[in-house]
């Protein structure tokens, strides 16, 4: 398996995470599970580089298992919130824990030439940058909030989160179940999860992401993945793609 990722130049940073790839150059099937880590995606589909298909994903608030056969391709961009607004102006509440299958002519990404990629991944940084630049009402309040969930990984309250913008969880928790289809302390809980990875991975099974003991981080851990913390960190096969492919610095 070939798998490398690239991230988004500055202006884009807001708004999208990365830009990855996924080659089953193999000749027997990749088995994956897929864990919750707060972002969406668009997933371009190839078999033997010949275009398949492209769909659209939600959020995940559960694991999900991914069989991907030989000679067959994934070209991904990864998603932040805020891209829900500004670059695609929809909600994806409707598709929590699943995906919809986009046009074949979805930002022509059906004739894209992948095999050079570094130039695929710059034409497409300028329509993005398009996307973005049609919206001249940003909502400063979300974007704000947005960043603060980055910054502090959901390690706090919903509570703090209102504080610092003035504004309701009520309201917060509307906005969120309309957009995203979960409330705020769900995707804070999701947040903290995933950034529990690397600390797994190195073999820290309580991690230093604020639960109140192991017996929390346990439970918490296994609501989002259905695995342990220590299955997590055993990796059997590389099966949890996020966690095999966080450096080992």
């Amino acid at each position: 398996m070939t798998y490398y990722q690239q991230a988004p130049n500055e202006f884009l940073k807001k708004y999208v995470r990365c830009f990855w790839w996924l080659d089953n150059d193999s000749s027997k099937n990749l088995n994956y599970t897929i864990l919750p880590d707060g972002f969406f995606d668009v997933i371009v589909r190839f078999d033997n580089y010949k275009f398949q298909s492209t769909v659209l994903t939600g959020l995940y608030k559960k694991e999900v298992e991914v069989v991907i056969p030989p000679n067959h391709q994934l070209f991904g961009i990864q998603f932040k919130l805020p891209a829900v607004e500004y670059v695609f102006y929809e909600s994806i509440g409707p598709l929590l824990n699943s995906e919809k299958k986009l046009p074949d002519a979805f930002w022509g990404l059906n004739s894209f030439d992948f095999s050079e990629n570094v130039d695929t991944m710059d034409k497409l940084s300028s329509i993005i940058s398009q996307e973005v630049n049609k919206e001249k009402n940003l909502d400063h309040r979300k974007i704000h909030l947005f960043r603060l969930l980055s910054q502090t990984k959901g390690n706090e309250s919903v509570s703090f989160y209102t504080d610092k913008l003035v504004w309701s969880s009520r309201q917060i928790n509307r906005y969120f179940k309309k957009m995203f289809g979960l409330s705020l302390k769900s995707y804070c809980n999701i947040l903290r999860c995933s950034a529990s990875f690397k600390d797994i991975k190195k073999g820290d099974l309580l991690s230093n992401q604020n639960y109140y003991d192991r017996s929390h981080f346990n439970k918490e851990i296994k609501k989002y993945t259905n695995n342990t913390p220590k299955s997590l960190s055993d990796n059997e096969n590389d099966r949890f793609l996020q966690i095999s492919i966080i450096p080992n610095k």
